[in-house]
């Protein structure tokens, strides 16, 4: 069993995305170690839902609707961060996925991605790090993806976690005085989350087979890193990009091309 720690004692989160998947832990995870925590979803329902079970356990929620795109609900979250006694961590969790090529993407499904994938963390940063610098500083933690860190068949989502990568290191420079700390996470296929539910037959089976761990992760995990990177466990941390995807970037093309070469080596001899 997980003791409490306290790691966010008397700290406030303002978590994106947070009505289910790695949002939704997220969150959970922040309240069990003293943050109170204001969340944002377009899933106004889901949403609720976690902030009542958050305040069932004793931790302080509150739910907003927000599209992470339109400005005013970003300065309706800031409010009731300030409501809640100011704002320490940003998680900028909330992103979607147009599962279009390059050649066949419709403009729309572009630009709407872009706007929720990285306009959204973009106007997030912009609004929420004057109020950190005014509480004392913090922390932003961008949640990219593996797709931002390599080649994706998706052209809009790869193209925004690669601008939201980059975009983290000029907002660790800008932020640095003001004692808020910027990083990046990088998730590979991670279980219990829309993006491997809604996707198409094979698709996760064959992301997991890809998966030098031979494995997903998942949004505990994940919620982890985040936990960690918002602490002061982290505080010497910023500009940093941290993959989490069980050594996928790391070399998952050399490890299936060394079975391959086994395989194809056993089948020789076999044929000899």
């Amino acid at each position: 069993m997980r003791l409490r720690q306290g790691r966010l004692d008397g700290k406030v989160a303002l978590i994106t995305g947070a009505a289910g998947g790695q949002g939704a832990t997220e969150a959970m995870l922040f309240a069990e170690e003293g943050a109170a925590i204001v969340l944002t979803d377009v899933d106004a329902e889901a949403g609720q839902q976690v902030a009542d079970q958050i305040r069932e356990r004793g931790g302080r929620a509150t739910f907003l609707r927000h599209d992470v795109s339109e400005i005013p609900g970003w300065h309706e979250a800031v409010a009731a961060a300030r409501d809640l006694g100011g704002l320490h961590v940003l998680v900028n969790n909330a992103g979607i996925i147009s599962r279009h090529g390059l050649t066949d993407i419709p403009l729309a499904s572009w630009q709407r991605t872009l706007d929720v994938n990285l306009t959204g963390p973009m106007l997030g940063m912009q609004i929420c790090a004057p109020l950190m610098r005014d509480s004392g500083g913090g922390s932003i933690v961008n949640v990219s993806s593996i797709a931002g860190l390599t080649a994706h068949y998706d052209a809009a989502y790869g193209a925004s976690k690669w601008a939201l990568r980059g975009l983290s290191k000029i907002a660790a420079m800008e932020f640095v005085d003001w004692k808020v700390r910027v990083n990046s996470i990088h998730p590979g296929q991670i279980v219990e989350t829309s993006f491997v539910r809604d996707a198409t037959p094979g698709h996760a089976e064959s992301a997991r087979r890809t998966i030098p761990m031979g494995r997903q992760g998942t949004p505990r995990e994940c919620a982890d890193l985040v936990l960690f990177l918002a602490s002061e466990e982290a505080s010497f941390i910023t500009g940093a990009e941290i993959a989490i995807d069980g050594g996928f970037t790391a070399g998952a093309a050399i490890r299936m091309r060394s079975q391959m070469r086994d395989e194809l080596a056993r089948a020789s001899a076999s044929e000899a």
